[in-house]
């Protein structure tokens, strides 16, 4: 029994697991939102990497060396916290999403490719036009406007009056 008890035992007191795990999550917060950068609609291994390797030194920050199943479930809990409050304030509050969510950027305009965005972005050309097919984009001059939207996925609005891409072999008789 007296093993049991040892297992729910506060080692830390409260405030200091809330202001680890309060320090921790606004640090990588903000590493995520201004240093990762936003691939188009995937992570590659390199970002699945950092983002192993970052929860693994960020669980010896605040953790301490605490091994009370109750410190584990307060440091849990202010993690769910603030991620909570979080949505709820950028749902409600502008100026939080802002700062939380990256606006869209616009990769290509009237058929045109954004070079600057592009090299921000670091994303290739070749990378771009791949996810342009995967949209049933064949040629630029398809596009009213490509935009980099917040959550990585590209959006594609079609021009109306685009010119209809050739039919190829591949295609078969019309009308099939």
């Amino acid at each position: 029994m007296d093993d049991l008890l040892k297992v729910f035992a506060r080692e830390y007191p409260v405030w200091q697991m809330v202001l680890r795990g309060t320090v921790v999550y606004w640090f990588l917060l903000l590493v995520f939102r201004f240093v990762l950068r936003r691939d188009i609609g995937s992570m590659g291994v390199a970002d699945l990497l950092f983002v192993v390797l970052v929860a693994d030194a960020s669980s010896n920050a605040m953790q301490g060396e605490y091994k009370s199943i109750n410190d584990g479930l307060v440091l849990l809990g202010t993690l769910i916290a603030w991620n909570f409050a979080l949505d709820w304030l950028s749902f409600r509050v502008e100026a939080v999403s802002r700062l939380l969510e990256p606006t869209p950027v616009v990769l290509v305009r009237h058929g045109r490719l954004n070079h600057r965005a592009l090299r921000r972005e670091m994303i290739s050309t070749d990378e771009l036009m791949g996810k342009l097919r995967e949209q049933g984009v064949e040629r630029l001059e398809e596009i009213r406007v490509a935009r980099l939207e917040s959550d990585g996925q590209l959006s594609v609005l079609k021009r109306s009056g685009a010119p209809a891409k050739p039919p190829t072999p591949d295609d078969g008789p019309p009308g099939s």
